[in-house]
C-alpha cells in the first residue's frame, strides 16, 4: 500500500506541475497583460486554435489534480487505520525491575 501511495504522490507533483505550466502559457482575457509565453509564441507553436487546447489541457489537468488528492485522502486514511490495528496485535513487553536497592531516609535533625 506505501508504495502506491509513493506513486500516486508523485503522480499528484506530476500533475500539478503540469496545471501550473498549462496556466501559465494561457493568453490573459484582457489581451492585453503579460502571459508567460506570449500570445504570438504560443499560437505558433500549437496552432491558431491555442485557446481551445489549452482551456481544455486546464480542464483535464484539475479533474486529474482533484481525483488523485481525493484517493490519496482516502489511501492515508485507510492505511492510518489498518495500522492502529496490526499496532493493537502485538504483544506488550515489560521491562524488569530494576536491581537499584531503595536509598535509606536521611536521619531527621532536631
Amino acid at each position: 500500500m506505501s508504495l502506491l501511495i509513493d506513486i500516486f504522490t508523485f503522480l499528484l507533483i506530476f500533475v500539478s506541475l503540469f496545471l501550473v505550466l498549462v496556466v501559465l502559457m494561457q493568453k490573459a482575457k484582457s489581451d492585453g497583460g503579460v502571459a508567460a509565453m506570449g500570445g504570438g509564441v504560443a499560437e505558433s507553436t500549437f496552432g491558431a486554435e491555442t485557446g481551445n487546447v489549452l482551456s481544455k489541457a486546464t480542464i483535464n489537468a484539475a479533474i486529474a489534480f482533484f481525483v488523485i488528492a481525493f484517493g490519496l485522502y482516502l489511501a492515508h486514511i485507510y492505511q492510518s487505520k489498518h495500522q492502529e490495528g496490526a499496532d493493537a496485535k502485538l504483544p506488550t513487553v515489560t521491562a524488569p525491575a530494576s536491581a537499584v536497592a531503595p536509598q535509606p531516609a536521611a536521619p531527621k535533625k532536631p
